[in-house]
C-alpha cells in the first residue's frame, strides 16, 4: 500500500480509517475537505479543484480521505487501494449530527481553517441520500477506473479496527 484512497458517505468513518492507516503505516494524510473548503466554507473553484486534485494524486505516496466523485478519474488510477466504508444511512445521518454537535463552532482537525463544525438540514440530507445519489456512481468507479487496485469493504467499527490490526505499525 502506497497510494490509498478511502471513500464512503459523511459519517460512515473514513476520516478514523484513514487516520489509523496512515498513523500505522507513516504514509502522507490528505483530507480532502481540508483541501476542497476555504474559509466561511467557500468551495474551491471547479478548474483549480481539478489541478489542486490532480496535483494531490500525483505524489508518490498517500491516504486521501474523501469522496468527490468527480474527482474519480484522477485518483482512482493512482490509487493502488481502495477502501470503501459502507455504513446504513441511518448511522452515518447520527454520527454527522452527534459531530456537529460536538464540535460545533470550532474547526475539526478534518476541515479547513475558517471553517466551524455548523448544523446543516441540507448537508444531513445529502447523507440521507448519498445511497440512492452516489453509491452507484462509487461501485462503477470502484468497477471501472479502480478495477486494477486492491478494494477493501469495512462494513462496521469491528471491521474497521481488525483491518487496521492487519497492518504493521511503521518503524522509525
Amino acid at each position: 500500500m502506497k497510494r490509498v484512497l478511502v471513500i464512503g458517505s459523511s459519517g460512515a468513518g473514513k476520516s478514523t480509517v484513514a487516520i489509523g492507516l496512515a498513523e500505522r503505516t507513516g504514509l502522507p494524510l490528505i483530507h480532502l475537505d481540508n483541501e476542497f473548503w476555504h474559509p466561511g466554507w467557500v468551495e474551491t473553484p471547479p478548474d483549480e479543484w481539478s489541478q489542486k486534485v490532480a496535483e494531490l494524486a500525483a505524489r508518490d505516496a498517500w491516504v486521501m480521505d474523501g469522496n468527490y466523485s468527480g474527482t474519480f478519474p484522477l485518483r482512482m488510477p493512482r490509487a493502488d487501494t481502495i477502501i470503501l466504508v459502507e455504513r446504513p444511512r441511518w448511522l452515518c445521518l447520527a454520527r454527522a449530527m452527534l459531530r456537529s454537535a460536538k464540535h460545533f463552532g470550532r474547526v475539526r482537525p478534518d476541515l479547513a481553517e475558517g471553517c466551524p463544525e455548523r448544523f446543516s438540514l441540507e448537508f444531513y440530507k445529502w447523507i440521507w441520500d448519498f445511497p440512492n445519489r452516489s453509491q452507484k456512481k462509487m461501485n462503477e468507479a470502484m468497477a471501472t477506473i479502480g478495477a486494477h487496485s486492491t478494494q477493501i469493504i469495512i462494513k462496521s467499527d469491528a471491521e474497521g479496527r481488525a483491518f487496521l490490526e492487519t497492518i504493521d505499525p511503521k518503524t522509525d
